[in-house]
């Protein structure tokens, strides 16, 4: 394994960032009949978008999404699974807040997925008590 590289990015491999969403479980095969640039659109579309790479290949990534004034959301953070446990998510945080905090912001959240609680409060977040997070159901 080479040494892990962290790149913030505006522009990545479509194919290998599909595998690392198909990989976490979050691309469904309905995907694969959207806009071809779908990828690419988030990527360019993220306020901070940082891939983790091992030579060429990315093995993992992350987003945070803001405004770039008032505070940011972390989302989307995955390592493809044959890397996991060597530190490389913490590694995609870790370079997402350095850029995010040094762009003035200092309010960053984020929802966890259940079982993931640690991993983060290792990174210093904390459980927002007493708030829900919601999620919109459509036009119903």
């Amino acid at each position: 394994m080479n040494p892990i590289v962290y790149e913030i990015v505006k522009k990545a491999d479509r194919e290998q960032l599909i595998e690392l969403y198909k990989d976490a479980g979050w691309w469904k095969p309905e995907n694969d009949d959207t806009d071809p640039y779908f990828v690419d659109k988030i990527v360019n579309g993220s306020f901070c978008f940082v891939i983790a790479k091992d030579g060429d290949r990315i093995i993992g990534m992350g987003r945070a999404i803001s405004d770039g004034v008032s505070d940011a959301y972390i989302q989307d953070v995955v390592t493809l699974s044959s890397h996991r446990g060597k530190g490389i998510g913490k590694g995609l945080i870790r370079t997402m807040l350095t850029y995010l905090s040094g762009k003035g912001l200092s309010w960053v959240g984020l929802i966890s997925e259940p079982g993931a609680e640690h991993f983060y409060e290792s990174l210093n977040f904390e459980k927002m008590d007493n708030y829900t997070p919601y999620l919109w159901k459509g036009n119903e």
